[in-house]
């Protein structure tokens, strides 16, 4: 038994390289093209196999965009949560799973931009399926919101917990500056994914943080543009300032070790 597994497990891992190559080709063929303007033969084509090569992997062009999703949202779930181990304060969890996102985002472009464009495309069940997973990786950010507003409103008005529609308003919120960096984020112009992580960081934790947030019954003008000037930091009140130091890295798996990759649907 032994003997054969050693046979067979090169065979698999030189399998599961290929399909990793053929992942990689298919999303920029699809991010370029769009996914119902590419066929099996045009994908088969853009990742250099043969049409018969390639449904040795895939036996649909359908099958490929679930790939990409499903097992971008384990990836990304399953990084994430290991970054995460150790870090205890909320502020830091913040930055963490932040740039753990980027970091994915900067290395896999091609398919954010596939999964941003043709997050619809799959059908009723295997869209199901991706949502789970997608509502899997919201809920480490949505908790990590949580306990951010949940210090910051107790501190302040003596509240139990944070109101539960804020908490989705500031997570949809988070996601939405993390998925579409995508678009703009260009390393030599605007620097590393820690660079950028600290950016968006700033501007969440200032929010979240701040002692003149939003409480029900404030009127529509902002608080701090009529309080006592606060002691600021960088983007953010002084209270955005994260309690612990953290490196530059964070506690990131990168594809090699994590060998699932792919794709992301937005959230």
């Amino acid at each position: 038994m032994t003997g054969q597994l050693s046979v067979e497990s090169p065979r698999l891992l030189r399998h599961a390289g290929q399909r990793l190559e053929i992942l990689e080709a298919a999303a920029a063929a699809i991010a370029e093209h769009g996914f119902h303007g590419m066929t099996m033969r045009g994908l088969a084509k853009a990742t250099g196999r043969g049409l018969a090569t390639f449904y040795n992997y895939f036996s649909s062009k359908e099958d490929v965009l679930f790939s990409l999703q499903s097992e971008a949202f384990e990836t990304m779930a399953d990084t994430a949560n290991l970054a995460l181990k150790g870090i205890e304060e909320p502020v830091d969890r913040l930055y963490v799973f932040v740039l753990n996102h980027l970091r994915y985002s900067a290395e896999h472009r091609s398919v954010m931009r596939v999964l941003v464009h043709e997050a619809s495309a799959l059908p009723a069940g295997r869209r199901k399926t991706v949502r789970l997973l997608k509502e899997g990786y919201f809920k480490i950010c949505r908790d990590i919101v949580a306990s951010i507003l949940a210090a910051t409103d107790t501190a302040r008005r003596a509240m139990a917990a944070p109101d539960p529609a804020e908490v989705e308003r500031v997570t949809y919120s988070m996601f939405g500056m993390l998925n579409w960096s995508y678009g703009w984020y260009d390393p030599g112009q605007h620097g590393s994914p820690e660079d950028v992580a600290k950016t968006i960081h700033a501007l969440a934790v200032c929010g979240l943080g701040c002692p003149h947030r939003f409480a029900p019954g404030d009127p529509g003008r902002h608080p701090c543009a009529i309080a006592a000037p606060l002691q600021v930091t960088a983007l953010g009140c002084a209270a955005a300032a994260p309690k612990t130091r953290l490196s530059g890295t964070g506690k990131h798996i990168g594809r090699a070790d994590a060998r699932k990759t792919y794709g992301q649907e937005t959230v």
